[in-house]
């Protein structure tokens, strides 16, 4: 049992280790044609998106809880 387990990681490990190889080239890529800039700027969007949320949704459950515990 513990053959499989750690031939599986073995595994894991070496696919893991040619995807990040394969990483580079295509990173190169992006920076030379510029597109790099529109990936960061559309993640920093949805991070920005996100965070928002967040924040208005807090907001949100504060009210609910502040009106629950008056109420109830």
């Amino acid at each position: 049992m513990k053959e499989i387990i750690s031939c599986i990681f073995t595994f894991l490990f070496l696919l893991t280790q040619n995807l990040l190889f394969a990483q580079s080239s295509h990173d190169q890529f992006m920076r030379s044609n510029g597109k790099i800039y529109v990936v960061i700027g559309v993640l920093i969007s949805i991070f920005i998106g996100l965070v928002l949320f967040m924040i208005f949704m807090e907001r949100r459950l504060k009210k609910l809880e502040k009106e629950l515990n008056e109420n109830g």
